[in-house]
């Protein structure tokens, strides 16, 4: 027998605007974003918990041609075509010297920065699943904002760490297509798993 679940304090609508009815987008108008738009999407999102309050996730946005066709040869083949085509790129990255800034972001334990410092290997670790975190809020962000992302992970991570993260020690995770879709953009929805696959009570 189905069960009934609970209402949610958020209201339906908004609900449906951030989960149920949002999609990944594969094909946008040519209706601008701004980086400004951006800006505010990440002014909200920043407030997501990340260990240690680290906030590692680092974004740079492609907006000119310039930057377009630095970035366009590491994108998969399949991706190239959407990549040129949408207003706003993001290459969404973690920050492995996220540690300079823990004396800010971290005032009552200011040493963690030279603790984190010694230890290169669990600093990766934490930089690249907080900043995918990070990248999770991001995604809802841009949903908020009423837009839409596609992002994707077919690209030659490398060439583009390269490219545009050279004398960092940032990694690129995601790059996300950003705008407004066409009435073609979408692929079917695949099925989602259900609570009872996912979640188990003890």
């Amino acid at each position: 027998m189905p069960v009934t679940l609970p209402e949610l304090t958020l209201p339906r609508a908004a609900q449906d605007l951030l989960f149920r009815e949002a999609r990944t987008a594969n094909a946008f108008t040519d209706e601008a974003v701004t980086a400004d738009e951006i800006r505010a999407v990440y002014d909200l999102v920043k407030y997501g918990p990340t260990a240690m309050n680290g906030q590692p996730l680092r974004i740079t946005l492609i907006t000119s041609d310039e930057a377009r066709a630095r970035l366009l040869p590491h994108m998969a083949e399949g991706n190239r075509a959407k990549t040129a085509s949408a207003p706003v790129v993001a290459i969404l990255a973690s920050d492995a010297d996220f540690h300079e800034f823990l004396p800010t972001v971290l005032p009552h334990a200011p040493h963690m920065r030279d603790v984190l410092h010694d230890a290169a290997d669990n600093r990766t670790a934490m930089a690249d699943l907080n900043a995918g975190l990070q990248i999770g809020y991001f995604i809802i962000g841009v949903r908020a904002a009423g837009l839409y992302a596609g992002p994707m992970t077919g690209f030659d991570g490398a060439g583009i760490d390269a490219e545009f993260h050279a004398g960092t020690n940032r990694k690129t995770l995601v790059v996300a297509n950003i705008g407004h879709p066409t009435e073609s953009s979408w692929f079917d929805r695949l099925p989602r798993l259900d609570d009872a696959d996912v979640i188990t009570v003890l």
